[in-house]
């Protein structure tokens, strides 16, 4: 399977081939508050130290010099990115550098004329969170919030029309029963595509996913992907043996908090300790960080690296190789 059949856009053989520590900064992800209107039970929220939210010029300091190295593709995320107050702002230096693809990471509940006005001024990528088919589940999934199921699978329902919205749908013990249900009322809001997780804390095979018709999986190259892991007993989470012991990722692609930067979103927010301050040589810091460090032996990385990450490193170390 190439690259570009998962269904991720920063994922790519070309990118496999030619990342380096002086290559286009392909994604940064950056946290613009810990503040959040839900209470989702996998959440582990933001490291203490960091919590709050990052001042104006730091925001536009980040995407200025990220734009240096000829950012392709931004996402904001929080907490909740839209309780962000300034958030129109950073999309707009966005525009200014030339992204190719502004996303936010939402829950979908703030006002759709809201997200409406965030389309027209730059964004064209939404990632909106719904672990429920149904608003009881909804309830218990969002931390007792009865009314953001209905506000959230309405948002999604109305932004597909518009522009590129995926759902990220997050399994554990609470909602594990309702799988089927909850991935074809999803499918009912027409996104383009689904993308489904165990929790960290969970951490197990969602095998209810096989029960799919394939109709539906089809549709969604993201959602196939994972199918076909599980078919193929491919864990969605951890680093096996025969995988890649450096990460390429970590050369063009990072999340930043406060002002530190870590190797990548999943590993800020399980937690992990970050590479070091984000500034002018954040890139020799991320290539020394890549040199001598081996995932395999990383609490964090052999525990929770995904899938789509481990495929991108097994193809950069395949072509380094050839």
């Amino acid at each position: 399977m190439r690259l570009e059949d998962i269904g991720f856009y920063t994922l790519s053989e070309n990118r496999a081939q030619t990342s380096s520590e002086i290559s286009p900064i392909m994604r940064a992800e950056i946290i613009l508050t810990d503040k959040c209107n839900l209470n989702c039970p996998y959440c582990r929220g933001i490291r203490k130290e960091f919590r709050g939210d990052i001042s104006l010029p730091l925001g536009k300091y980040f995407i200025q010099t990220l734009g240096e190295h000829k950012l392709k593709n931004i996402r904001f995320s929080g907490g909740e990115p839209t309780l962000y107050p300034y958030l129109e702002d950073l999309i707009i230096a966005c525009k200014k550098i030339e992204a190719e693809h502004i996303a936010i990471s939402t829950n979908g509940t703030a006002p759709l004329d809201f997200y409406k006005h965030l389309i027209k001024i730059g964004v064209n990528d939404f990632s909106i969170s719904l672990d429920a088919g149904c608003c009881s589940v909804g309830k218990i999934m969002t931390g007792g919030n009865s009314w953001a199921w209905n506000t959230a699978s309405e948002t999604i329902r109305e932004l597909s029309k518009f522009t590129y919205v995926t759902v990220g749908m997050v399994f554990n013990d609470l909602n594990l029963n309702y799988v089927e249900e909850a991935i074809t009322w999803v499918d009912s809001l027409n996104p383009k595509d689904i993308r489904i997780i165990p929790s960290a804390q969970y951490n197990k095979t969602i095998k209810k996913i096989s029960n799919l018709p394939f109709q539906l999986v089809g549709k969604y190259p993201i959602l196939k992907y994972r199918v076909h892991n599980l078919i193929n007993r491919v864990p969605f989470r951890g680093i096996r043996k025969n995988d890649s012991k450096k990460c390429y990722i970590v050369l063009d692609d990072l999340a930043i908090l406060g002002n530190y930067q870590f190797p990548c979103i999943i590993y800020l927010r399980e937690q992990g300790e970050p590479i070091g301050k984000f500034d002018e040589d954040f890139r020799k810091k991320r290539f020394e960080w890549y040199q001598h460090h081996d995932v395999s032996k990383d609490k964090i990385c052999s525990k929770n690296c995904l899938d789509v990450c481990r495929a991108f490193n097994t193809r950069h170390n395949y072509y380094d190789n050839l």
